[in-house]
């Protein structure tokens, strides 16, 4: 593929918590011709939401809290001379006070997990989740308006066709991309990055020790009772993602 003018991208990736979101991160950012940011809207969120995360003195001291210099920062050059400019993003950052208009200058890309497995690595840091917690909620309306304002389905990947099949999966979602594939997505160095929130000595201790996506494994314990109602409302919006997956087939 040639690259010309046309061809860059300004991927964003929108999950929910406790996804593969930040090994994908690492993924993209070993391409030599791209560069990532990480949860760049995270500041505002803790702002506007008054949450007591791990870290939140240093998040607000580290970012931009003015959503719309955020967004200009996100649609405007692409830093470092590279090609392509990673977002990682968070669902549930993506307040209703925020605007969507921008958004049209990204390529969108939404990234699910099944909700059981989701919760049940969630509450080992959020004990009490509620379903605005899960992101599911946001990633629908997500999908939603993008088709809406652009009249194409947003690309959806599943995380588990990710962990079972790296290669094949990240092939086809650089298609899907028009962004040529590169082996180099598919290993990493171990240890942080300079792009990593400060928040990640809270947060990506399993990522820092990897060099490649784990090999997927099923979770088995099970989803605390408690919680089952709340599994039900995330399980309605992830099948109705999951349905519109990217498939590699």
């Amino acid at each position: 593929m040639v690259n010309d003018l046309s061809s860059k991208r300004r991927i964003a990736v929108w999950s929910g918590p406790r996804n593969i979101s930040t090994a994908l991160m690492r993924s993209w950012e070993n391409r030599a011709d791209t560069v990532v940011c990480d949860e760049p809207l995270y500041a505002h969120y803790l702002m506007e939401t008054g949450l007591l995360h791990p870290g939140r003195e240093e998040v607000l001291a580290s970012q931009e809290r003015d959503w719309r210099k955020v967004a200009q920062a996100l649609t405007g050059e692409i830093p470092a001379g590279k090609w392509y400019y990673y977002q990682k993003q968070m669902a549930h950052h993506l307040l209703p006070g925020i605007g969507r208009e921008w958004l049209l200058k990204l390529t969108n890309v939404l990234l699910i997990r099944d909700p059981a497995e989701m919760l049940i690595s969630l509450i080992k840091v959020t004990p009490n989740p509620t379903v605005s917690d899960t992101g599911f909620p946001q990633l629908v309306e997500l999908y939603a308006w993008l088709r809406e304002s652009t009249g194409v389905d947003p690309v959806v990947v599943d995380s588990r066709d990710v962990l079972c099949e790296p290669e094949r999966h990240l092939r086809a979602l650089c298609q899907a991309l028009d962004v040529p594939f590169d082996l180099a997505m598919l290993a990493w160095p171990a240890g942080s990055r300079p792009t990593d929130g400060v928040w990640a000595k809270h947060w990506y201790g399993a990522v820092e020790r990897s060099t490649a996506f784990v090999p997927y494994r099923p979770k088995t314990e099970p989803v605390p009772v408690e919680l089952h109602q709340l599994l039900e409302s995330c399980r309605s919006d992830y099948e109705r993602l999951y349905a519109c997956r990217l498939r590699s087939d």
